[in-house]
């Protein structure tokens, strides 16, 4: 056996070594993973009034077809509250690539883990255009994501747009969690 395959075998052995350092970091993402995955009781916070259900995940509510966007969003946002989830207004369209790929990830489960208290309320650019303008919901490209403001109209926290393909997603959800925590920070 020659000196560097011995000292490779005693690292392994030994638990050092490049093969043993990947060996210990495989462990310990796997015991995060499973750290993470434990379900927590629903128990409301001190003050809070409100009771955050065990396993949260992301979800999409379809919006109404017809009616003022304004005050429904702000119904939406509030029963979201109470809920213990975060509301944001969602544009798409069905031939949208992005859009499409984002939806299906939702459904999957994909942002559970990165947004499990997301509600997002879900508009058709072709159906709700008009309305979705005059509540401050235009924009320019899609998919549109606006957190509301408290009278349910769009504010400035926003993303609009997306890449086609497989990163859609990947490349959507860290602009999603950021105007989120932009909209947790001014809320304080």
């Amino acid at each position: 056996m020659s000196k560097d395959r011995g000292r490779e075998a005693n690292d392994d052995v030994n638990g050092h070594g490049r093969k043993g350092s990947v060996r210990a970091g495989l462990v310990l993402c796997l015991a995060a993973l499973l750290g993470c995955s434990r379900e927590e009781t629903s128990q409301p916070t001190a003050g809070s009034g409100t009771a955050r259900p065990a396993a949260l995940r992301a979800e999409l509510e379809p919006a109404p077809e017809g009616g003022e966007i304004a005050p429904l969003v702000q119904q939406a946002r509030e029963r979201a509250r109470r809920e213990g989830r975060e509301l944001v207004v969602y544009v798409g369209a069905p031939w949208c690539e992005p859009c499409t790929r984002f939806h299906d990830a939702v459904k999957a489960g994909q942002l559970d883990a990165v947004l499990p208290a997301l509600r997002l309320l879900e508009f058709d650019l072709d159906r709700d255009r008009d309305r979705l303008a005059e509540a401050g919901y235009a924009s320019e490209m899609i998919p549109l994501f606006v957190v509301p403001g408290e009278d349910g109209r769009g504010t400035p926290l926003r993303i609009e747009g997306s890449v086609k393909g497989e990163r859609a997603v990947d490349e959507i959800v860290p602009r999603l969690a950021a105007i989120l925590s932009r909209a947790r920070t001014s809320a304080r």
